[in-house]
C-alpha cells in the first residue's frame, strides 16, 4: 500500500494521458474532479493484468491491445438507466408513432443512440406495443452503445425482479417472462425481435445506421461531451431524422447551441429547425 493509501501508483501525468485517450476515442471529456473515479474503475484492470503501476497499464494500451482498449473504454463509460426513465417522453413518442403510421406504410424506425443495458430501447418497444395494442407493432428499433458489455445485457433482455416489478403487474405479465430462478424476468421474444443491438461510437466518422428515423433518443449523453463535440453529433443527427420526427434528450441537456438544426418542441423534446438533407450513414 502506498503512503496515500492507494494500491497502485497513479500520477497526474497518468490521469492526463487517460483523459486524452478517452477523449480522442469516444469524445468523453473527463473533468479534473474525476481522478478518483478513474483510479477506482481502472484499478480493477491492473489487478486483472497483474500490473503494478498505471504507467505499466498505459503501455499495454499504447501497444494497441484492442481487447484491452475495449475493456478500458467499458470501464470509463457510465450506464445509469431504468425502465421509463424520464417518463414524460413516452406518451409523446406514442402519439408520434400513431401519427407517423399514416405516412409510413413500411413501418416506423427509432434509434436509441445510447442504449446502455437495454431498459431504454425496451421501454420504447413497450410504448410502441401499447400504442398499437399488439406485441408486433410496425416499429423497428436500432439500439447502439459504445460499451460492449451493456449491449450484451440488452441483447439477453434479462432483468432483476425488483426492477421489473416497478412497472406494475399488467405490464410485467404482458411483456416479460418470469425465469426459473424466480429472481429475474426476461423480455418477451416479440419485443426482443423489434430491436437490433449494435456497437457504435458517436464520434467515429461512419455510423452504421441509416435514416430516416421517426425518433432519435440521445438522452443524458451530451453531458459527457464538450460543446464542439456535441454540435458535431447534432449536425449529423439532423439529416437522419424525418422532417416531422423528434429528438429526445435528457433532463439536464439543452440544444441552444444547435439552434440552426433543432428547435425546442416540448420539455427536452426537439424538432428539426429546417428540412433535412439526404440521410447519411449506412446499415440498419
Amino acid at each position: 500500500m502506498l503512503p496515500n493509501g492507494r494500491e497502485f501508483q497513479f500520477t497526474e501525468a497518468d490521469f492526463e494521458k487517460i483523459r486524452k485517450m478517452i477523449y480522442d476515442y469516444a469524445g468523453i471529456a473527463l473533468a479534473t474532479s474525476k481522478q478518483d473515479m478513474v483510479y477506482g474503475r481502472l484499478a480493477k484492470r491492473l489487478r486483472a493484468l497483474n500490473l503494478h503501476t498505471f504507467n505499466d497499464y498505459l503501455r499495454v494500451l499504447e501497444r494497441g491491445d484492442s481487447k484491452e482498449f475495449e475493456l478500458f473504454t467499458n470501464s470509463l463509460t457510465t450506464n445509469l438507466t431504468s425502465f421509463f426513465r424520464e417518463a414524460h417522453h413516452f406518451p409523446i413518442l406514442a402519439e408520434l408513432l400513431k401519427r407517423q403510421r399514416l405516412n409510413s406504410p413500411g413501418g416506423m424506425n427509432v434509434w436509441c443512440s445510447a442504449s446502455s443495458t437495454g431498459e431504454e430501447p425496451y421501454t420504447i418497444a413497450i410504448t410502441a406495443c401499447e400504442a398499437f395494442d399488439t406485441l408486433r407493432p410496425p416499429v423497428k428499433i436500432v439500439a447502439t452503445d459504445l460499451d460492449t458489455n451493456v449491449l450484451e445485457v440488452g441483447r439477453n433482455g434479462i432483468y432483476n425482479a425488483d426492477e421489473v416489478n416497478k412497472l406494475g403487474p399488467a405490464r410485467v405479465s404482458r411483456f416479460f417472462d418470469k425465469q426459473a430462478d424466480g429472481r429475474t424476468y426476461r423480455v418477451k421474444q416479440e419485443l426482443r425481435d423489434m430491436i437490433v443491438f449494435r456497437k457504435l461510437n458517436l464520434i467515429e466518422p461512419n455510423w452504421l445506421v441509416r435514416g430516416p428515423f421517426d425518433a432519435i433518443f440521445c438522452r443524458n449523453v451530451m453531458i459527457y461531451f464538450d460543446k464542439p463535440t456535441q454540435l458535431k453529433i447534432l449536425q449529423r443527427f439532423a439529416p437522419l431524422l424525418k422532417s416531422d420526427g423528434l429528438l429526445f434528450v435528457g433532463h439536464s441537456e439543452n440544444l441552444y447551441h444547435a439552434a440552426d438544426y433543432f428547435r425546442l418542441q416540448g420539455k427536452t423534446v426537439y424538432e428539426l429547425a429546417k428540412a433535412p438533407a439526404s440521410p447519411a450513414g449506412r446499415g440498419f
